[in-house]
């Protein structure tokens, strides 16, 4: 059964692969119309790069942890 030593890289990518895929995903297509008058037009670029930077990082660990 698994523990926590062993779910954790698991847990670790897939929270990495949703920063990924999510902040890029928010550069390459804003939405389409605003919803309220506060929401942004577009996804902040440096933030976005930033954390999708952070879990690259994270994925590349949590691989690198699971194929040691």
């Amino acid at each position: 059964m698994f523990g926590i030593q062993e779910m954790l890289p698991f847990l670790i990518l897939a929270l990495g692969g949703a920063l990924v895929v999510g902040n890029i995903a928010a550069l390459v297509r804003p939405p389409e119309k605003r919803q309220k008058d506060t929401d942004l037009e577009q996804a902040p670029l440096v933030r976005s790069l930033v954390m999708a930077a952070i879990g690259l990082v994270a994925s590349i660990w949590a691989i690198a942890s699971l194929l040691s």
